[in-house]
């Protein structure tokens, strides 16, 4: 019986196993970093041999392995490999320190580590323990992957999986603090598929992706790609001429970008120079999107453009289609289909329509919880009076009258100043409307006298290098309500951000300590 799109629930294998039959010549994956490609049929066949492999090393469904490395037609077999047997599959970041990957691999309880050669120094960083480590090129950090693999034909026994059954653990805060496994089900996954159709992919699909395979961002449009029969190209690193010379060469449909590498893109003098009228839609989640970014992204780049608001936990999820809503770039688009998005107050009640407060969802969508980690999953929940399960996002926004989500600020971001609530996203509009200011980020400064104030760090555009941060304070000062004025303002080279863009204000928090 052939699996749909449309049915209640199904698997990604699954998928690729029908696209292996109907299809089996058309390309699944490439590596453009090599050059290298796989079709359904031989992607198909390798992910019967990881999970056969798998099996043999006495891996059941529910079982955990990790993978850490570059994004690569292997890390990608092996991914969907496990997923074939039922094995939960850990990503991590390679971004992580040796102490927190070594955490983040306790707390999954890891089975088998699978690494290349990529993240060597972080891997001879971690006490090797018991846990068997797989080199996925061959290199000398584990056991050649080619000798794990098997034999060419090998077939896993059928594993059982059902909605309920865990698919990924997404670890979030592992670059700062404690990491929290985030256990996203099959049946979540598959949930996400569905909404495909609606922008676009099939089996002519081109998915060009460069952001990291351990990021839900990547994840967001790689499964999907595959299971609607189309190719996901990946890219080792991100760079703007090898990011554009691969969406043109492949005549790219899809791609999801962070909002900083649209800015690098938008910014670069090669960017017009490029043919990428086969785009059908590009999509960008993760970070603030400025509405100013947007419309120039629109502009110059054909195609429509799609802005997914939402967390790693899902619960929720907000759509922008930005070219169907030129009006509407300040936000970040209405609840999805299936997404029931409601605000609340700090004493966790509902407010009124047009009234701000914290951002909760639910879905079909939702993370089984933190794994291991009960009061961090309670905490991070909300119930609605008939009892019905919500996520929080912590961040704080309010609808217009149109029914669009306006994000103010991320909850834990907001400057409390003398009793006044400051949203830092209002200076940083105000920061980016200077001709100067390339990038601008605003945080809580500790103030004896206010308790709090906020302070001001921008990155200058080429050509304005020369600007001086107390003239840019104090035009920011004079177009500011007087509770917003910036106590202080520090240029910078560039902002710190997370692998896949987002502004780590922690990091200036403590910068701004440093250098008071």
């Amino acid at each position: 019986m052939q699996l749909s799109i449309d049915d209640a629930f199904g698997t990604i294998g699954q998928r690729v196993r029908q696209h292996a039959q109907e299809a089996p010549d058309r390309v699944a994956l490439r590596d453009v970093g090599d050059a290298t490609r796989i079709t359904y049929r031989e992607l198909d066949r390798r992910m019967d041999r990881v999970a056969a492999a798998l099996q043999a090393d006495g891996l059941a469904v529910g079982d955990r392995i990790a993978i850490c490395g570059r994004a690569s037609i292997d890390y990608a077999v092996v991914f969907l490999g496990a997923l074939r047997a039922g094995v939960v599959v850990a990503p991590l970041a390679p971004s992580s320190s040796p102490e927190t990957l070594a955490r983040m691999l306790s707390d999954a309880g890891a089975r088998l580590f699978f690494v290349d050669d990529s993240v060597k120094p972080l891997i001879d960083a971690v006490p090797a323990g018991s846990l068997p480590r797989i080199a996925l090129d061959d290199a000398g950090t584990g056991q050649s992957f080619s000798a794990w693999l098997g034999r060419t034909g090998a077939a896993p026994a059928e594993a059982v999986i059902e909605p309920v059954s865990a698919f990924n653990i997404i670890y979030s805060s592992g670059t700062t603090g404690e990491p929290k496994g985030i256990v996203q089900s099959h049946g979540m996954r598959w949930a996400h598929i569905p909404r495909g159709r609606f922008s676009g992919y099939g089996g002519d699909s081109v998915t060009v992706l460069s952001t990291p395979l351990y990021s839900n961002t990547t994840l967001v449009l790689f499964f999907p790609t595959l299971a609607f029969g189309g190719t996901v190209a990946l890219l080792h690193k991100f760079s703007v001429p090898a990011y554009l010379a691969a969406c043109e060469s492949l005549r790219a449909t899809h791609t999801m970008l962070v909002p900083v590498q649209y800015q690098r893109l938008m910014a670069s003098d090669i960017f017009d120079r490029h043919d990428l009228s086969s785009f059908v839609n590009k999509f960008s989640t993760s970070a603030p999107f400025g509405a100013a970014l947007k419309a120039d992204v629109l502009k110059r780049w054909p195609g429509g453009l799609i802005e997914y608001y939402g967390m790693t936990e899902g619960g929720g999820t907000c759509i922008l289609e930005a070219h169907n809503h030129p009006d509407k770039l300040h936000t970040v688009g209405q609840p999805a289909s299936g997404s029931d998005i409601r605000l609340i107050d700090d004493e966790g009640r509902e407010v009124g329509r047009g009234e701000t407060g914290e951002v909760v969802g639910h879905s079909a969508g939702m993370m089984t919880g933190y794994f291991g980690q009960p009061g961090k999953t309670r905490d991070a929940e909300w119930f609605d009076p008939q009892g019905k399960r919500f996520i929080r996002t912590g961040d704080v926004g309010r609808f217009d009258a149109d029914g669009f989500l306006v994000l103010m600020d991320r909850k834990k971001d907001m400057i409390i100043s003398g009793g006044f609530n400051i949203y830092p996203s209002d200076i940083e509009d105000v920061l980016h409307r200077h001709p100067a200011v390339l990038e601008a980020a605003v945080v809580a400064l500790p103030s004896e006298a206010w308790g709090e104030s906020p302070g001001g760090f921008v990155v200058l555009r080429e050509g304005h290098r020369d600007t001086l941060a107390e003239t840019l304070r104090d035009w920011v000062n004079e177009r500011v309500g007087k509770t917003q004025r910036l106590v202080s303002l520090q240029l910078m080279d560039e902002l710190p951000r997370s692998a896949i863009g987002k502004v780590l204000k922690r990091e200036l928090r403590d910068a701004a300590a440093r250098n008071p």
